[in-house]
């Protein structure tokens, strides 16, 4: 099996724009809004100048905010690896985007609703108006898969792609299947990534139905479950590139870190389950890290499964949370857990990081990443 090794990252959110910004963010109090939204927070992104990653306005327009997130971390990932202008090698690159559903229209989704309640006929009148309202190319900028062709459109990442959805496991799945085909000899060269918008009504509504969301003043994920616990979400993207050993160096491209292992796991979500999945998947990776990136959500029972785990699976390792820098990003959270992770490692401040990932509702994953 050859070595998989990371060669670009690119990663945008409200910490900052690239790896370092976000390593230097580290240390300080988050970037977090608790008006917009009130009463729930949110990890806003930071302005960014979209023409850097995505030249044309035409392009810009047609895009969605965590298409445009997705398309302007793709561009940062393939400059990181120094492929941006290498037409060839874009062309035969594989692509695995994580993405979750499109945005919707609020003008419309108001109009339709006020509607109801004054329609005769409820039914016929919500017919007629998904058929009149809502253009098919709104249904087209909702495909999750819109973000891939973006991103080969815009950049010119033109190998197959594919996209995985599934929030949390599927910017796991992701990386993982990516890892596998280079390990293997299938391909040489992925970019592999997710984005995530959190500043959308319609996404806080959910989570919130379903219980999930923290609705009081900032606090960090571990602390949450002694309250009730809950996500705060954020807006952000991160890709990577990643290839095999022998290919980077064939280009003389110099890896950042060494993705040694990726293995997932659903479990049924029972009283210690997650503990009990999260000791099994260090136990397949051989996990012995002295930093962990966690994806802990905040969401009470999990959180304390989780933080009960690490200090019997690492009990002497550095562990920083991804939900306290970037908020919950669901979709691109493992991916900029493996980003941290291989900043630090190619920093010198740590040599073996594992990375987890435990979703707000189901669904764990485990990534280990060591030194070059």
């Amino acid at each position: 099996m050859r070595d998989v090794v990371i060669t670009g990252i690119g990663l945008v959110s409200g910490a900052g724009e690239g790896l370092e910004a976000h390593l230097a963010a580290l240390s300080r109090a988050p970037n977090t809004d608790a008006e917009t939204f009130a009463p729930f927070l949110v990890h806003p992104v930071v302005p960014l100048e979209w023409d850097r990653q995505i030249p044309k306005k035409s392009d810009q327009r047609q895009m969605e905010p965590w298409q445009k997130l997705g398309c302007y971390a793709a561009g940062l990932a393939l400059d990181s690896a120094g492929v941006k202008d290498d037409t060839e090698l874009k062309g035969r690159m594989q692509l695995i985007v994580s993405a979750g559903g499109g945005e919707r229209d609020y003008a419309v989704d108001g109009q339709i609703l006020t509607g109801l309640a004054k329609a005769d006929n409820p039914g016929v009148f919500l017919n007629e108006r998904l058929m009149g309202d809502l253009r098919p190319t709104l249904f087209l900028a909702q495909l999750s898969n819109l973000l891939a062709g973006n991103i080969s459109i815009v950049h010119g990442v033109t190998g197959a792609s594919r996209t995985f959805m599934g929030e949390e496991s599927s910017g796991v799945d992701a990386i993982r299947i990516a890892k596998e085909r280079i390990a293997s000899g299938q391909d040489d060269i992925f970019l592999v990534g997710g984005a995530y918008n959190a500043e959308r009504p319609d996404v806080l509504l959910i989570y919130e139905m379903g219980g999930f969301l923290w609705k009081q003043p900032y606090a960090p994920v571990w602390e949450r479950p002694e309250d009730g616990g809950g996500m705060i979400l954020g807006s952000g993207a991160c890709f990577l590139v990643l290839e095999s050993r022998e290919h980077a160096e064939a280009r003389g491209a110099k890896p950042l870190a060494v993705l040694a292992g990726v293995a997932s796991d659903r479990s049924r979500r029972k009283p210690g389950s997650v503990e009990q999945a999260l000791h099994a998947l260090a136990s397949k990776l051989e996990a012995k890290p002295d930093v962990v990136i966690s994806g802990a959500t905040g969401v009470k029972g999990i959180t304390e499964e989780e933080q009960a785990a690490l200090k019997d699976i690492a009990p002497n390792a550095a562990v920083h949370a991804t939900g306290d820098l970037v908020g919950h990003t669901m979709e691109a959270q493992a991916p900029t857990g493996v980003a941290l992770a291989a900043g630090l490692i190619a920093q010198g401040a740590a040599h073996e990081a594992l990375v987890t990932s435990v979703g707000h509702c189901r669904g764990e994953g485990g990534l280990r990443v060591i030194k070059a």
